[in-house]
């Protein structure tokens, strides 16, 4: 087996841990965080309805900087738009990643603005 796809194969294992545990519902809705290569993305989904409630993106968006820049961004357009749908709290999945650098930013980011974990 490759080493690509191994850390891929890593990945889904840790990420369906994650999601085992952090569930999102009307009253506490999932953060749900994605970042690749390029781009950021997060989103506040609500698992019992399988509804997004509000989404945050870096695609197709003039965002300059190093993608650690751009996930405070993204933390801080979520946060605002969670306070539109009166989101106070959220659960955060970080979808297996490690909570640190980007994914650390983008929740301090958030914090900021107002959002609870």
């Amino acid at each position: 087996m490759s080493n690509t796809v191994q850390k891929s194969k890593n990945l889904q294992l840790r990420k369906a841990r994650v999601r085992s545990v952090v569930s999102g519902t009307s009253e506490r809705p999932r953060l749900s965080v994605s970042i690749s290569n390029i781009h950021v993305s997060a989103q506040i989904i609500n698992d019992e309805t399988g509804s997004t409630l509000a989404s945050a993106t870096s695609v197709g968006k003039k965002m300059t900087g190093n993608l650690t820049e751009k996930a405070v961004l993204v933390g801080t357009n979520i946060a605002k738009a969670a306070k539109k749908i009166n989101v106070k709290k959220v659960a955060f999945d970080r979808n297996g990643k490690q909570y640190h650098g980007r994914i650390k930013a983008l929740a301090e980011a958030a914090r900021k603005e107002g959002l609870e974990f």
